[in-house]
């Protein structure tokens, strides 16, 4: 059983100890800390809910709802929904913030308390260690019988959000339905499968083979769209009868592609291929975070853009493109960023988008990811002793490497002429992850090995 506690919120796998794994005592402690803080700092005593569908979901609803209306906190539940629908609903109902009830693209044991601000956005690095202080310090206080807080349920959101993506200057509907594409969706039978076929009709795609879109929450296979858990969508692809293959994760924030001859896309390139049709259309700068690929960068620059890295995680890239105005950002694992409808990763936005770079490009999809440049990324790990000082490793690395491009906001990037990696430590344990990204798979990995074979030898002297 795991149960991990983070300035984002709270994740665990259901069932065991309380404390130990996330229990219905740890779901209403977390949810009494953050709607006591809501309510400290906003002033506004209404919270945003909404889940994916994994088979715990209910439950965990149920807590939270609960909790909320226990602290005298009135609570709009949009049930079913998506990561981006709470997200664009909290500042649209004028809330206080917002709890997302998915582990994303955890397996189904998992769930999670996603927590976000008034805004919609998730919380910063500080207030996330503001709310677990208070559940730490168990320091909230539940309201009387007559001032407990009102309930209500809202499922026209996913509709709402479907409408403000339509009306976006940059979605074509009439070049969608004049390209009269057949598109595959695997929704991992999550709330994508309502959102997403859902989205392809009011955009004109007629032809729409549905896989794994009934919300039981059981899903067919890992939930992380990665090519090696989406091989059933890609043999589907492969018998030549689909434009394209849309592949999202539970809570719609990750959307990943495949060609129409049943080749992954690949989900660095979904952002990539976005990228590149809003900048043509609105010159501007973009972000992505440190581990994603370097042709965002190329794609950018092609543009006449600028390209600027952050931090890993949604919170930094966010943080990123508002320093820098950026007119699209994001992250490598899928995640599509577009201001202009909101500050979150969005599946819904992404595929219209790409939809509308598709039809008006006349190509198909592969050779659409054809025109991009072609680049390989390793991911690694390198398991490190507990007593050892990680920073000093990376210190050591970043020493190593000086005369080279050093990037140290989030461990050590180092950028080479055609190839880069970045080494970061894990929060949770003690491991070195290694990714590294060339422009062949072998030389992206020998990159990687080599970096490891440093990080031995610099272990080694410490020993």
């Amino acid at each position: 059983m795991t149960l991990i506690k983070s300035i984002s919120g709270i994740r665990g796998t259901i069932g065991g100890r309380v404390d130990e794994s996330l229990t219905p005592i740890d779901v209403v402690k977390f949810t009494a800390a953050f709607g006591t803080w809501i309510v400290e700092t906003t002033g506004i005593a209404k919270v945003v809910i909404g889940r994916d569908a994994r088979p715990s979901g209910g439950m965990i609803n149920q807590l939270v709802a609960a909790t909320l209306q226990g602290l005298g906190i009135e609570v709009i539940d949009l049930g079913l929904s998506t990561t981006p629908t709470v997200e664009m609903a909290v500042p649209n109902e004028k809330a206080g913030g917002g709890i997302i009830l998915t582990a994303s693209h955890n397996p189904v044991q998992w769930n999670a308390l996603k927590l976000l601000n008034q805004k919609g956005e998730f919380i910063s690095g500080e207030n996330g260690k503001a709310v677990l202080d208070i559940a730490e310090r168990d320091d909230y206080t539940f309201a009387e019988v007559n001032n407990l807080g009102d309930y209500r349920t809202d499922d026209t959101y996913i509709d709402w959000h479907i409408q403000q993506i339509l009306d976006l200057p940059l979605v074509d509907v009439e070049a969608i339905r004049a390209a009269n594409f057949s598109v595959v969706v695997d929704a991992v039978n999550s709330s994508g499968g309502i959102a997403v076929p859902q989205l392809l009709k009011s955009l004109g795609v007629n032809t729409i083979q549905p896989l794994y879109c009934e919300p039981t929450g059981q899903f067919p296979h890992n939930p992380e769209p990665l090519p090696e858990n989406i091989t059933h969508i890609c043999s589907e692809l492969e018998k030549g009868s689909y434009d394209l293959g849309i592949i999202v994760d539970p809570d719609v924030d990750r959307l990943a592609l495949v060609c129409e001859d049943g080749t992954p896309f690949g989900e660095e390139y979904t952002l990539v291929a976005v990228s590149d049709y809003v900048l043509q259309n609105t010159p501007g700068s973009t972000v992505s975070n440190l581990s994603s690929t370097r042709a965002l960068r190329v794609i950018t620059e092609k543009h006449g853009g600028t390209y600027t890295a952050s931090a890993v995680g949604e919170v930094n890239v966010v943080t990123q493109m508002k320093a820098v105005n950026a007119v699209i950002g994001g992250e490598g694992n899928g995640g599509i960023i577009y201001p202009e409808l909101h500050y979150g990763r969005d599946a819904l936005v992404g595929i219209a988008l790409f939809l509308s770079h598709l039809a008006k490009s006349g190509m198909s999809v592969s050779r659409l990811r054809a025109s991009y440049p072609n680049y390989h990324i390793s991911k690694n790990k390198i398991e490190l002793t507990p007593q050892l000082d990680v920073d000093a490793v990376l210190k050591s690395i970043e020493e190593k490497y000086s005369h080279e491009q050093i990037n140290t906001i989030d461990g050590v990037k180092i950028d080479f002429a055609n190839e880069w990696v970045h080494l970061r430590k894990s929060n949770t344990e003690p491991i070195i992850r290694i990714y590294s990204e060339s422009e062949t798979q072998s030389t992206a990995e020998h990159l990687a090995q080599k970096l490891m074979q440093d990080i031995k030898e610099i272990m080694a002297e410490n020993v």
